[in-house]
């Protein structure tokens, strides 16, 4: 389910050529996820390591991510 959900982020990244001839990338449904490389490529990878490291922090600090494409990564605990 973890690389459904990369995979899936990774199809919704938007890249932008900047002025000083790097590449931005972003994730918008991933608030805070975005890189920032010479080529777009390096942007990509840089772009999914920053992903990923956002996704194991979230987890383990119970933040609630977004639901991409119906994968919900979410733990829906109820409290007795």
């Amino acid at each position: 389910m973890l690389t459904n959900y990369i995979h899936t982020a990774m199809h919704k990244a938007t890249y932008e050529l900047l002025e000083d001839g790097t590449f931005y990338g972003k994730i918008p449904e991933c608030q805070g996820v975005w890189a920032n490389a010479i080529t777009l490529e390096a942007c990509r990878e840089d772009l999914q390591d920053t992903l990923e490291g956002w996704l194991i922090l979230g987890l383990r600090m119970g933040h609630t991510l977004p639901i991409l494409d119906d994968i919900d990564l979410n733990f829906n605990q109820k409290v007795a």
